[in-house]
């Protein structure tokens, strides 16, 4: 019986040793597996992070985006008023110089009557210094015989 113990005793220990080397075995690919699972986990993380990081930036992205577009939409206001501004000033500054322009036109042509004017009176005076001079050297050789009549008698 002893003998019978002993080997019952050997194959329980054989029997122990497969099971813990099928245990260590198992535990051995459940410890793999978990050290996997875990190196995905810090991966996902990693990379839930690095989405989370990117979603915040295109939010900031994207509100200074919409702070851009308000801003040039108001500053495209403001640019379409003063443009609409400067337009009726350009035509009034059209009328102004079209004015300015028909003024000038009768200036000049007041100045070419004065002008012409002025030619005909230096003209007439021109002429009547002419006759003036013609008479007075008629009235001096007039004159002139005068005494040399008195001085005869």
């Amino acid at each position: 019986m002893n003998r019978f113990f002993s080997i019952f005793n050997f194959l329980g220990i054989v029997a122990l040793c497969v099971l813990c080397a099928a245990q260590w075995q198992a535990n051995s690919r459940l410890e793999s597996d978990v050290e996997r699972l875990d190196q995905t986990r810090i991966e996902q993380s990693a990379k839930i992070a690095d989405q989370n990081r990117t979603l915040k930036d295109n939010a900031a992205d994207l509100e200074d985006l919409r702070d851009r577009l308000s801003t040039s939409e108001s500053q495209l206001k403001t640019t379409i008023a003063q443009r609409d501004r400067f337009a009726a000033e350009g035509k009034q500054l059209k009328a102004a110089l079209d004015q300015w322009m028909a003024a000038v036109k009768q200036r000049d042509a007041a100045i070419k009557q004065a002008g012409d004017l002025i030619q005909k009176l230096a003209a007439e005076r021109n002429d009547a210094i002419l006759k003036f001079n013609d008479l007075a050297d008629k009235y001096n050789a007039i004159v002139k015989q005068l005494p040399n009549a008195n001085g005869n008698k």
